[in-house]
């Protein structure tokens, strides 16, 4: 009964989550590849339901030698950030305040989690989200979590089929910098990645930490 309850559960609380199987060009790749100045880094990006405190999406930025998304079965895409295999190219700040924007919505917000790593931490994430190729629908945190539990220092992150569980996980790990993005777009964004994919332009209603829009009355937080 349980499996059962489960298997019916997923494709409600994972609806963020799409199929992807794409596979960019060598020359789209090396053109758009993008090196962050920041510090190593491994950040979870998670999209929370603004009424149920659920999760809808789990994703891993990863900053190492280049820095990439680690998108397992999503859905956002733009032609200056090839993909290949669930792993997005090309994600400067540009790139990533459009990931947010996508995902940031009346009916969702998106929590921020990252953590500062070594050098060999994020090449070994790189080298795992690489190699693991495309990802099914429904499974974008079963994948993260393993993504994850495979790294050194985040062992105690075990496998979780639930974004928000996974978010609790990671938030107990030291040295976590969290921030919450809110949004008052629609629910509908399907004009969000056609516009982004128009514009050299960051335009976005996104702000940090909740600060505007404020977060939604009674907004269950499910970092607690």
């Amino acid at each position: 009964m349980r499996k059962f309850l489960l298997a019916a559960a997923l494709p409600l609380l994972l609806a963020a989550c799409g199929a992807d199987n794409k596979w960019a060009s060598d020359a789209d790749v090396a053109r758009f590849a993008y090196r962050s100045p920041e510090p190593p880094s491994i950040t979870l990006y998670t999209a929370i339901n603004n009424r149920s405190g659920e999760g809808g999406h789990s994703a891993l930025l990863i900053n190492g030698s280049e820095q990439v998304m680690w998108d397992p079965a999503g859905t956002w895409w733009n032609r200056a950030a090839p993909e290949r295999h669930d792993v997005i190219h090309g994600m400067n700040p540009t790139m990533l305040s459009y990931y947010i924007d996508y995902h940031a919505r009346e009916t969702y917000h998106v929590v921020e989690q990252k953590i500062l790593v070594s050098p060999q931490v994020a090449e070994t994430a790189l080298a795992r989200v690489k190699a693991n190729g495309a990802v099914n629908k429904a499974m974008c945190s079963s994948s993260t979590s393993a993504i994850l539990h495979g790294l050194p220092g985040f062992e105690s992150v075990t496998h979780t089929w639930f974004p928000a569980r996974l978010m609790k996980k990671y938030a107990r790990l030291p040295g976590v910098q969290t921030r919450r993005y809110f949004d008052n777009d629609s629910d509908d964004n399907s004009n969000v990645l056609t516009a982004q994919d128009g514009s050299n332009v960051v335009a976005t209603s996104v702000t940090r930490d909740g600060t505007m829009p404020p977060a939604p009355p009674g907004y269950p937080d499910p970092l607690r």
